[in-house]
């Protein structure tokens, strides 16, 4: 599929006029729609923020003074029961040097409500840096002094460095740029979510768990241990001509059982194919026959029927 501006705007047309037909057919869906979305919203754009500052020494490869930003961060998700793993998100390691010290600096973020748990209770607080600080060990291959303590100020190095670490913010004009078409995609103005999930290993923090030389509990999950089998929906394509033999548009209806919202489809129309993902359930990509004009491609969803219809003009 095509990534260009052009190709990005097509997608979110597209969008709105399937969130059209939805505010026509069932208004208080819509309603509940757009205020998800404007929450979820919120949620992405937020920053993290500071909240505890721990001292420590990173011993191998080579030794140093670390600090360690704990922060707070409403992208990204919370942990649902005690039982499951506690997502977290560690920035690189980043070595400052100042008139009368040296040292290194590592911003690690948590959701918030897994810091203010910890914070009322010192044993549990202890356990997350512990098990914070071995997971730094793994992932960047240090070996640190687990002595550690709790800084006065809330955290060490500029706000501005600390949010350009955890958030992915490049200086480089042409990164950022590639980042930006990443972001831009139509399945993220629907679904917010933290940029790159590989960048958020698990951390399982039961209770009665006292840090030791084994290490955290680290979950790592891969995208092929979440695929689901998609099914090819059915669907009936059209070439509708006029007198002459002369194409005019391509129709295409596709049966989606058990779809009840078309905020829950995802669609895609470029010049030469066409791309339908209902999460964990259908994926239909077809090459259509003829080009089309994606600038007037206009669609509807049908709720009672579960059936969305596509309308295509073919380009003259």
């Amino acid at each position: 599929m095509e990534s260009s501006p052009k190709s990005l705007l097509t997608q979110v047309t597209q969008l709105w006029n399937l969130l059209d037909d939805l505010a026509e057919s069932d208004p208080k869906r819509y309603e509940k729609f757009i205020q998800q979305q404007l929450e979820e919203g919120e949620k992405y754009c937020a920053v993290p923020e500071p909240q505890i500052c721990v001292q420590t020494k990173i011993l191998k490869p080579e030794e140093k003074v670390l600090f360690i930003n704990l922060c707070q961060w409403t992208r990204i998700p919370a942990p649902q029961s005690k039982a499951e793993p506690v997502s977290l998100s560690v920035g690189h390691p980043e070595d400052v040097s100042e008139t009368s010290e040296s040292y290194t600096v590592i911003d690690v973020a948590y959701n918030p409500d897994v810091l203010k748990t910890a914070k009322k209770d010192e044993m549990e607080m202890d356990q997350l840096i512990h098990l914070t600080m071995k997971c730094i060990e793994d992932r960047h291959q240090f070996t640190l002094n687990h002595s550690y303590h709790i800084t006065k100020s809330k955290n060490k190095g500029s706000l501005q460095r600390m949010k350009k670490n955890l958030m992915g913010i490049q200086n480089d004009p042409t990164n950022l740029s590639e980042k930006m078409k990443k972001e831009l995609k139509l399945e993220q103005l629907r679904n917010c979510s933290v940029n790159n999930q590989d960048d958020i290993p698990q951390l399982l923090l039961p209770k009665d768990h006292i840090p030791s030389k084994q290490g955290c509990l680290i979950e790592e999950i891969s995208s092929s241990e979440l695929q689901v089998e998609l099914k090819t929906p059915n669907y009936k394509l059209t070439v509708v001509k006029d007198q002459n033999g002369k194409s005019l548009k391509i129709e295409m209806k596709v049966e989606l059982p058990g779809l009840s919202s078309v905020c829950d489809c995802d669609l895609s129309v470029s010049k030469d194919d066409l791309v339908i993902e209902v999460s964990e359930k259908y994926r239909l990509q077809i090459d259509l026959p003829e080009p089309v004009d994606t600038e007037t491609t206009i669609a509807k969803f049908i709720t009672e029927k579960a059936t969305l219809i596509i309308t295509m003009p073919v380009l003259q």
